[in-house]
């Protein structure tokens, strides 16, 4: 069951969302990501020095999804800032659709990851919509493998739709997705 700090009498296999201190879990929650997405351990590592990198980026942060003191899920994000790498990648793509604008005054969801152990209990719209709800920009960001698949149909029904779709990021061999949505996001 999904309960939130403060709400009622946790149990002890509950799924409690809060607050992530990421840098210090970030083996633990690159763990989730890893079974989650399929990563090796060369991609873990990559991957490890971006996260840490983030979360010192103004206005960066996490929350975590947790059952018996272990990480089940987690999502981090921050205000976008065009000079960040991944705004440089899709902006021609954005342009190019007439949705450059979505860069500007957005809070860019930049990971979510839900272990598949715990994946279709609503773990993942809980984090997304607890990090957004907490975002003072208007609107949010992401990107996404562009395949229908899970994740999207998620996305989909908080209010996303693609703003560019088969953007290439270097070194993954899928297209993306870029998707917006205005906050606060749709509630089931």
């Amino acid at each position: 069951m999904l309960r939130f700090p403060g709400h009622g009498r946790h149990q002890p296999d509950d799924i409690v969302i809060g607050p992530l201190d990421l840098p210090g879990h970030v083996d633990e929650a690159l763990a989730v990501q890893a079974v989650a997405f399929g990563l090796d351990p060369d991609e873990v590592a990559v991957r490890r020095q971006i996260v840490l990198r983030h979360m010192t980026f103004p206005g960066a942060r996490a929350f975590g999804a947790t059952t018996r003191g272990r990480l089940a899920g987690f999502v981090y994000g921050m205000p976008n800032d065009r000079s960040h790498w991944w705004s440089t990648v899709v902006e021609p793509h954005l342009r190019a659709q007439g949705h450059e604008d979505w860069l500007d005054d957005s809070f860019v969801i930049t990971e979510l990851h839900v272990h598949p152990r715990y994946q279709k209990h609503g773990i993942g719209r809980a984090l997304i919509t607890t990090i957004t709800d907490g975002a003072d920009q208007p609107r949010s960001i992401l990107s996404a493998i562009d395949i229908e698949s899970p994740a999207r149909r998620l996305y989909r029904s908080l209010g996303y739709r693609d703003l560019a779709r088969q953007v290439h990021f270097p070194s993954a061999v899928k297209p993306y997705a870029v998707m917006g949505a205005p906050l606060p996001l749709l509630r089931e």
